[in-house]
């Protein structure tokens, strides 16, 4: 499963992108988390800085998944009508391809008071994906993963 979860990517440079995320109260995840209080998962925080990341990446480049994160913490709550800003930078390219970033959410209280504050802040590292060759999985010889009988 896919989804996009930054609605819209503010600014863009070689090094550095700003995203937002718009919460609203009809996301289903807002429902369980929590029923009398709900406010955006801090998963889902790290999700749009990582999806905010892959903005830093070529397209026609293999997929980039999370490797690795640091130093994580959060702050503010996110709830329905708030709005996350989301900033990555790219604090330098890895031998093997993958980027160290680090990332800010700040949340931009629906009530317009106020200055915006941290919600989430860290560092991570997108790495390429690594799918395993069939020749390294039991009884698939040179098949495709997704088409390997013995897999399913």
């Amino acid at each position: 499963m896919h989804f996009q979860l930054i609605d819209r990517v503010l600014e863009r440079t070689d090094t550095r992108v700003t995203a937002i995320k718009a919460v609203t109260a009809a996301e289903e995840y807002l429902k369980d988390h929590f029923p009398t209080f709900p406010v955006l998962p801090g998963v889902l925080m790290l999700e749009a800085m990582v999806q905010t990341g892959r903005e830093l990446t070529d397209p026609n480049d293999p997929p980039m998944v999370l490797g690795r994160v640091r130093a994580l913490k959060y702050g503010s709550f996110v709830r329905p009508g708030d709005v996350l800003e989301i900033e990555v930078k790219k604090l330098k390219e890895l031998d093997d391809g993958s980027l160290d970033l680090r990332g800010k959410a700040f949340v931009q209280c629906s009530s317009g008071r106020g200055d915006p504050a941290i919600a989430c802040v860290g560092r991570f590292t997108l790495r390429p994906i690594r799918l395993p060759s069939p020749s390294t999985i039991s009884g698939c010889n040179d098949q495709l993963i997704s088409s390997c009988a013995s897999c399913e």
